[in-house]
């Protein structure tokens, strides 16, 4: 029961949406994405809306009729708006620092972790005095974005006592009580 397969995808002006043997590319002022289609799941364009329909209504078809949708749907809103995630390192002494695309992080070990990132993905970090870093992650392409970011945050993950580690921005840890006496 895929109710997300069934609602249309308005196409903005500035992005051109184009199928070729189950290969759809999308170009906007951002960047170029293409996703290739699979399992019979076609796709119509008309008058600037895109429909998505499936053969069948069985289990797998029903999966993918959504799961294509919104692939679509945040191809398109990438390279026409772009995402963005934000990383915040809460703790004593971490910092992080850029240089172009490398990213120069301390989070307590005993040396820097240097991570050089992709080129599609610009990075930037905001650094003030008395409050915690802040890593921005920007990109047309959401799974890169995601990807990225989740890199980032295995380097450090916040631990649930004291909360030191690298969230989310806006992320609610669940902390714990410490050992009570």
């Amino acid at each position: 029961m895929s109710r997300i397969g069934k609602s249309p995808i308005t196409l903005p002006a500035d992005v051109t949406f184009e199928i070729k043997d189950d290969v759809i590319t999308v170009k906007g002022k951002l960047g170029e994405l293409t996703q290739k289609l699979t399992d019979n799941i076609t796709v119509k364009v008309e008058d600037g809306v895109i429909v998505l329909e499936r053969p069948s209504e069985s289990k797998v078809h029903k999966a993918k009729h959504g799961l294509y949708r919104s692939l679509i749907n945040n191809m398109i809103e990438g390279v026409s708006k772009g995402w963005t995630k934000q990383l915040e390192l809460v703790g004593v002494g971490y910092r992080a620092s850029n240089q172009g695309q490398v990213l120069d992080l301390a989070l307590g070990f005993s040396h820097n972790i240097i991570l050089e990132v992709a080129p599609e993905v610009k990075v930037e970090t905001v650094v003030e005095k008395g409050k915690n870093s802040i890593i921005k992650l920007t990109s047309y392409d959401k799974q890169l974005v995601g990807a990225v970011a989740a890199k980032i945050r295995s380097f450090r993950k916040p631990e649930p006592y004291k909360g030191k580690g690298i969230k989310f921005v806006g992320e609610l840890l669940r902390k714990k009580a410490g050992k009570s006496a």
